[in-house]
């Protein structure tokens, strides 16, 4: 039976927008502190799950890993020799596995929570992927005036064998280019994210709004949450990538 009092718009804004109220199935509503939001709730519970999935269930004395530690391991040794390596190198490439582990498993686990009742998407939320974007930012500016000088940078916003005059506008271009990589890292994860689930919620809300003509759309959005399981891994892969990608171009622009 169709609900003409349901607002379709607030039903869907309601389950992807960022709160102070943490609504569990079948149980009482958790009414979050001030300094704490819905989305901070599941960055916190992230990296809880990601502790006890790498220090507690990952077995490191196995000779011969198998099963979850097996996955585990597949998952770091892709992103290390496929993504970072790729990208910077043997040297810099290992040195800097870590951090796009860390990027990929992180975003990976925000992703799959996004897809349960129980949790919410955080990086459907600008703040949490311009906080992530950040990060790359400071390593393509900072990290590279680290590694390599002063003079370092200037070349890799130089283009070699372009005239003087030219380098005025060029120069000031690829500066700017800087930013606009790190903002697009930033706006691809957040609108993939965010597009997802509000088209699952549009087409469950659909169901109250217009009544049981609307039924098939169920099987839809479940289809498209099947979809979502693997837009939540090649998302966090992108974000990866792309990073390392951005990275390595500042660190060895001449590569």
């Amino acid at each position: 039976m169709k609900d003409a009092s349901f607002d379709l718009t607030q039903y869907v804004m309601h389950h992807v927008l960022d709160a102070n109220e943490w609504h569990l199935p079948f149980l009482p509503t958790i009414h979050l502190p001030e300094y704490l939001t819905l989305h901070g709730v599941m960055l916190l519970v992230a990296s809880v799950i990601l502790i006890i999935a790498f220090c507690g269930l990952y077995d490191k004395k196995s000779r011969v890993p198998s099963g979850f530690t097996n996955f585990l391991e597949s998952l770091v040794v892709f992103i290390r020799n496929e993504v970072s390596v790729m990208c910077l190198g043997e040297k810099d490439g290992k040195k800097m596995a870590p951090l796009f582990c860390t990027f990929f498993f992180f975003i990976l686990t925000l992703n799959l929570m996004g897809l349960i009742p129980l949790f919410v998407t955080a990086t459907a939320n600008i703040n949490v992927t311009g906080a992530l974007a950040v990060i790359t930012l400071c390593l393509m500016l900072f990290g590279t005036i680290y590694k390599n000088g002063i003079k370092g940078f200037i070349s890799a916003v130089k283009p070699a064998g372009v005239p003087a005059p030219v380098l005025i506008i060029l120069v000031p271009i690829e500066i700017l280019g800087i930013f606009i990589k790190a903002f697009a890292l930033m706006i691809r994860l957040f609108a993939n994210m965010l597009a997802g689930h509000i088209v699952i919620f549009s087409l469950l809300g659909l169901v109250v709004l217009v009544g049981y003509a609307a039924l098939p759309a169920v099987g839809l959005a479940l289809f498209i949450n099947v979809m979502e399981i693997f837009i939540a891994f090649l998302q966090a892969y992108i974000f990866t990538l792309l990073s390392a990608m951005f990275i390595g171009l500042m660190y060895h622009p001449n590569h």
